[in-house]
């Protein structure tokens, strides 16, 4: 791992730049959240491919979609939580279910909100999406992989949802990492008997936190990253739970309807096994410091740790 912490949100602003030369095609609709989401680099850099939508979500997916008709590329970036919930009747019927491509940037994803207050964290957005037929979902872990996952989703054909974070994480990949669509990234490779560790976006260096707290205890757990969440790797997730036995979930996200959601789906058909599955519980967040609201919630290294600890021990979720 790498110890430059940069804000995912920040790297998504500068990776619009950087591709736009790439995809003249490519626009940028904005609700009015510029500089939060960093699409002001954007609008900087190239005005005439800004539209500034105001504080009017549904509108800009309406307006995307009708570019999208006439053969442009149309990024909507906004607060995840306004994507899931106040335009989802417009993503649903003008994105989803035509199949355009209209790209679409939930910013501020899951709890980190910088205490914008309770209601701006989006710990459903990824179930929202989940359901709607032929939407891809990429959750990047880090600067490195959102601004490779930019450029991935602006080229796909078809309606993305890319989920990004406010605050800053560690970098874990380097330079020359590249993600594949569908495909689980090895973090540790652990092994078989042990615990298996899969995890999304910003929660994947917490859980390779957690593998070496572990790997000192003598566990070797292996650890999975979904930097996309659907097309799940099935592959990867069956292998992990043949080889390892017992699997631990981790999202910054409900446990309702999310990757561990996916995962239990899955193994359920495929490959049943034990499985913890790590998140926000059947509540609405709080607000206030965002480390201390993960932490108690088990959603930091040593909880994480804590997990796999007592599973590899025998015992579930509660040591019970």
């Amino acid at each position: 791992m790498i110890d430059e912490m940069v804000a995912p949100r920040l790297a998504f602003g500068k990776a619009l730049v950087e591709f736009a030369p790439l995809f003249p095609e490519m626009v940028v609709l904005d609700p009015d959240v510029c500089t939060s989401t960093q699409t002001s680099l954007f609008r900087a850099a190239y005005p005439h491919r800004f539209y500034e939508m105001g504080i009017a979500e549904a509108n800009a997916i309406g307006v995307a979609a009708g570019l999208a008709s006439c053969g442009y590329i149309p990024w909507v970036s906004a607060f995840a939580v306004f994507l899931a919930t106040r335009a989802l009747d417009q993503i649903r019927v003008s994105v989803a279910h035509t199949g355009l491509p209209v790209k679409l940037n939930g910013s501020y994803g899951g709890l980190p909100s910088g205490r914008g207050g309770a209601t701006h964290s989006s710990i459903e957005d990824l179930a929202v999406m989940r359901a709607l037929p032929g939407m891809t979902i990429l959750t990047p872990a880090d600067s490195v992989e959102t601004r490779a996952m930019t450029e991935l989703a602006t080229r796909l054909p078809g309606p993305v949802y890319l989920r990004t974070v406010r605050c800053e994480v560690p970098t874990i990949f380097d330079a020359a990492y590249r993600p594949v669509l569908g495909k689980a990234t090895v973090l540790r490779k652990g092994s078989s008997g042990d615990v298996a560790i899969l995890s999304e976006g910003m929660m994947s260096a917490r859980a390779v936190a957690a593998a070496d707290l572990l790997a000192a205890e003598g566990l070797k757990v292996r650890v999975l990253h979904f930097g996309t969440v659907k097309p799940l790797d099935g592959e990867a997730v069956a292998a992990a739970a043949r080889e390892c036995g017992r699997i631990v979930t981790v999202e910054n996200h409900s446990v309702i309807g999310g990757l561990g959601a996916a995962v239990c789906e899955l193994l359920a058909e495929e490959a049943p096994c034990r499985v913890v599955r790590l998140g926000f519980p059947d509540v609405f967040m709080e607000s206030g410091d965002d480390g201390l609201i993960f932490s108690r919630y088990g959603l930091d290294a040593c909880g994480i740790a804590a997990a796999a600890r007592r599973l590899a021990a025998g015992r579930g979720p509660t040591g019970a």
